[in-house]
């Protein structure tokens, strides 16, 4: 397994996600860097919050990979990076789907997505502090806000549903 994680390719990801309101119109910026290669996506929602558009840019990159992949995924999002890293996903799955205060997870549809995008992946996954001048992090911004002025907002499906 060691020998095929290291053939993995390397790739880094910045995502960043926000609303005008919370609810309101949203959106979500992605940075994917691999090698010398780059992709930027971005996409605005009619209705969502903030926390479904930090969840599906993550959801968004990580879906584009086509193979396996060591990845470095960096977030501005307290929400998710804690989620994954102080197990917060794993205690929420064991409880069917409850909080530790035994409340509905909100979201579910989209960790449900993550966990799916997630699985083929080595995710090591990095909290970076928003409008702090990190670069990567203020470009996915700048997509996220141009997402939200577009002249077509698609529809979160999933807002609202639980």
């Amino acid at each position: 397994m060691r020998d095929a994680a290291r053939r993995m390719k390397r790739v880094v990801i910045h995502t960043d996600g926000g609303c005008k309101g919370n609810p309101g119109p949203g959106g979500y910026g992605a940075v994917l860097v691999c090698g010398n290669h780059r992709m930027e996506l971005a996409a605005g929602y009619r209705l969502t919050t903030n926390n479904r558009m930090e969840l599906r840019a993550a959801i968004a990159a990580l879906e584009l990979l086509s193979e396996p992949c060591t990845v470095e995924l960096h977030s501005d999002s307290k929400y998710i990076i804690d989620a994954l890293t102080k197990k917060w996903l794993a205690g929420w799955q064991r409880r069917g789907w409850q909080t530790a205060a035994k409340q509905p997870v909100k979201n579910q549809d989209l960790w449900l997505r993550l966990l799916a995008a997630t699985a083929p992946h080595t995710i090591h996954w990095h909290w970076v502090k928003g409008h702090a001048g990190h670069s990567e992090n203020e470009r996915c911004d700048v997509l996220a806000n141009a997402a939200v002025q577009a002249p077509l907002l698609l529809e979160d499906a999933g807002f609202g549903a639980g």
